[in-house]
């Protein structure tokens, strides 16, 4: 039996691979099949589930274990195989509180998916990238028609079963300059959480081993070429900038307190000097690890590539893996490969240059390792430093953040934005 790890840690699981009904332009997953071609079926056995279970809720250190569902498409394995999920939690919590999170693109959802994950309380995430002409850009099934219908549908179940949801929106270059429309739209579904993901994705050298179209995430190593070309679908820099200065704009207005997005939450507790909440806005990452179908884990589900493979819970103790050394190091990597513009930089509290797989530019002196994405995050924090200023100092009187929607703009806090440890 595995013995619990230092701290607690999140895994994202990938029950069926990167298998999937839909093929969307932009998923980055889909082509990890090319890692598993010669490994049969995409499913996750019984005793691999067994032992993911058990061994997940031996090592979590505390008393509340998340168990989050991705994929590829898991509904793909069919209510069954969720209701072996639950039973084996059941055989194995010794008094543990579960929870369950499933993301799904909600295709084939219909009303005995929905009664089951209201009975047992899953959170399920439904991915939609707006109003239908900005979801059918990409978000296309395997022969090439649009979805958007289809998630419409999906929603309604969840809805009629009264099952608690929450939406996740991939930014790209499509949808980018249309920030309130697609917010608008994601309020107008019902969803009281909000998630925006970046599209960032580079193309990779025809010598890419293993058959990956998609570049691996940079090395720290500082003799590496440094690749910058992006997919036509990947978002530009000051698009996602704005795209969350004009979501913020509408927000601020009327739905603080009630509608929540995650960039808002994350750069709230930042600038009260709390943690940030998000692993992206974390000054070290290593916490949140990916484990695939056969039980293969790796450092991070962003960085599913064979040298960051730990191992397999099969094979090796699973907190021994999300203890290693390796992974220890790769953790620490995120904080130690900043630049020195980005450690002098003014947001640097809020963002610590976001997720290392978009650290592939140089910066103006030609130091290697700056983000992408720089240019929108700046504007970005930069741009609500005064609201959030204003909401941390009601947070710290004991009042709501929420009745900044009640301040005129000229009492808003304002001050020089300068560096912060």
């Amino acid at each position: 039996m595995t013995a619990p790890a230092q701290a607690p840690f999140h895994l994202m699981t990938k029950p069926v691979g990167s298998a999937c009904n839909l093929d969307c332009t932009y998923c980055f997953y889909l082509e990890k099949e090319a890692l598993y071609r010669d490994a049969g079926s995409l499913r996750m056995t019984p005793q691999v589930l067994e032992a993911y279970i058990r061994d997940t809720l031996a090592a979590q250190p505390g008393d509340e274990v998340p168990f989050a569902w991705q994929g590829g498409e898991p509904t793909l394995l069919g209510l069954e195989f969720f209701e072996s999920v639950v039973a084996l939690q059941a055989i194995y919590a010794k008094g543990k509180r579960i929870t369950n999170a499933l993301q799904t693109n909600g295709v084939l959802l219909d009303d005995r998916w929905g009664e089951f994950l209201r009975r047992h309380h899953f959170l399920v995430g439904i991915s939609i990238d707006g109003p239908r002409p900005l979801h059918d850009a990409y978000r296309v099934d395997k022969g090439q028609r649009p979805t958007f219908d289809r998630v419409i549908q999906g929603i309604e179940v969840l809805k009629r079963h009264h099952v608690e949801f929450n939406t996740l929106t991939t930014v790209h270059r499509r949808n980018s300059r249309q920030a309130r429309e697609v917010y608008r739209f994601l309020r107008g579904l019902g969803s009281g959480f909000i998630q925006f993901i970046p599209i960032v994705e580079r193309l990779a050298a025809p010598d890419q081993p293993g058959g990956l179209r998609l570049a691996s995430p940079p090395s720290t190593d500082p003799a590496d070429p440094l690749d910058s070309e992006v997919t036509p679908w990947s978002v530009r820099p000051v698009d996602y900038g704005n795209f969350l200065i004009e979501v913020f704009e509408e927000w601020i207005k009327t739905d603080v307190g009630r509608v929540f997005v995650q960039h808002f939450d994350s750069a709230l507790a930042s600038w009260v000097g709390a943690p940030a909440g998000v692993c992206v806005f974390s000054p070290e990452c290593g916490r949140a690890l990916a484990v695939e179908h056969n039980g293969d884990v790796y450092s991070c589900d962003h960085y599913v590539y064979p040298r960051y493979k730990l191992g397999n819970l099969m094979q090796q103790d699973l907190a021994t893996m999300v203890d290693s050394p390796e992974q220890a190091a790769f953790g620490r990597a995120k904080s130690a490969s900043l630049p020195r513009a980005c450690l002098e930089c003014p947001v640097r509290f809020a963002c610590h240059g976001e997720c290392p797989k978009h650290r592939f530019l140089r910066t103006p002196d030609g130091e290697p390792g700056l983000n992408y994405l720089c240019a929108g995050y700046k504007r970005f924090f930069s741009h609500i430093d005064s609201p959030l200023r204003t909401m941390a100092a009601l947070l710290q009187s004991g009042r709501a953040p929420a009745e900044i929607m009640s301040l005129p703009r000229q009492h808003w806090i304002r001050s020089p934005l300068r560096f912060r440890s």
